[in-house]
């Protein structure tokens, strides 16, 4: 065999050797990003709705919004949805609790946490301190109070899509240190304006003005 031969004998096992420690951190570093991901496939908009939120013609109702969350919730584990009241039309007011499964199992926990803290009766600051680190940062985002600013009540949905259905770490960081709290405040709004909206069969003659209700009952 010549030098040259056994020169390139070495450098395939050096490479042979180079090849099997790549291979394990790959297959490591992939099991992680796999798990994040392990949650039911969730249902889009334009799957539920025919259309995305914010196309051109389109106005989802608040019938339609009750249906999706309903969906949303049996799908995902980060999601809990529960009606708070009912609307001055008797519609039921829907909050959409998102948070990380653990963060959902100690809900009651941070409940009272927050309920301790908001108080700020009874307890040292050594204690306050210690609830602090502890409890979660409770955030409620609403939409639709308005009922012809319409962009409030289909961005809330689109919100409450994407915080049950994506993965990446930033949103799996924010799922794990806050509880969010959705609620579209003005149902009666939300149907009125989209019915109206969505009544006229010719997608570029729809409109939201001239509405013929009086809608301001809060």
């Amino acid at each position: 065999m010549s030098s040259q031969q056994v020169k390139t004998l070495k450098l395939i096992s050096i490479l042979r050797l180079s090849i099997i420690p790549l291979s394990v951190l790959l297959l490591t570093s992939v099991v992680p990003y796999q798990g994040i991901q392990a949650q039911t496939r969730i249902t889009t908009p334009e799957e539920q709705l025919g259309h995305q939120l914010g196309a051109d013609y389109f106005l989802a109702n608040y019938r339609q919004l009750q249906e999706y969350w309903a969906v949303l919730a049996d799908e995902s584990d980060r999601m809990v949805l529960e009606t708070i009241g009912e609307s001055e039309e008797g519609r039921p007011q829907l909050m959409a609790i998102i948070t990380s499964p653990e963060n959902h199992a100690r809900l009651d926990h941070y409940r009272e946490i927050s309920r301790s803290m908001a108080r700020a009766e009874g307890i040292s600051e050594a204690e306050a301190r210690m609830m602090a680190a502890e409890g979660k940062a409770v955030v409620w985002i609403d939409g639709g109070l308005h009922a012809s600013e319409i962009l409030g009540h289909q961005q809330l949905m689109e919100l409450v899509y994407r915080m049950v259905s994506r993965d990446d770490h930033e949103t799996m960081r924010i799922l794990d240190d806050v509880i969010l709290l959705a609620v579209q405040c003005n149902p009666d709004g939300q149907d009125l304006i989209a019915d109206w909206y969505m009544r006229n069969p010719d997608p570029e003659q729809r409109s939201t003005g001239g509405l013929p209700v009086l809608y301001h009952k809060y």
